[in-house]
Formats: structure tokens, C-alpha cells, sequence
């Protein structure tokens, strides 16, 4: 068992496929956050511009 383990955690060292996977994860979920903070903020603010100007009429 031991040395089974010995020959396959330098083979998992290896494979970065899984580290790069999590990170673009982690890249696209920081992303989505950010957009939907811009949304909110921005969406907030249009409607505020749209009551006054429609009070304005």
C-alpha cells in the first residue's frame, strides 16, 4: 500500500490540468461577481435617472 502511494504522488504532482481548472474557476466566478455588483449599481442608477426625468414630463 505504502509503496503504491510511493509511485503515484509524483505522477499527481505532475498534472497540473486540475490546478489550472480551479483557477480559471475561480477567475470566472470573481468575474461574475464583478459583473453582477456593476449590474446592480448601474441598474440602481438608471432607474433613479428614468424617475427623475420622468417626473420632469
Amino acid at each position: 500500500m505504502l509503496a503504491h502511494i510511493r509511485y503515484l504522488l509524483p505522477l499527481l504532482s505532475r498534472d497540473t490540468r486540475a490546478v489550472t481548472a480551479i483557477e480559471y474557476a475561480l477567475i470566472a466566478a470573481l468575474i461574475a461577481v464583478v459583473i453582477v455588483g456593476a449590474a446592480t449599481t448601474l441598474g440602481s442608477q438608471v432607474s433613479s435617472t428614468f424617475n427623475s426625468v420622468s417626473s420632469e414630463l
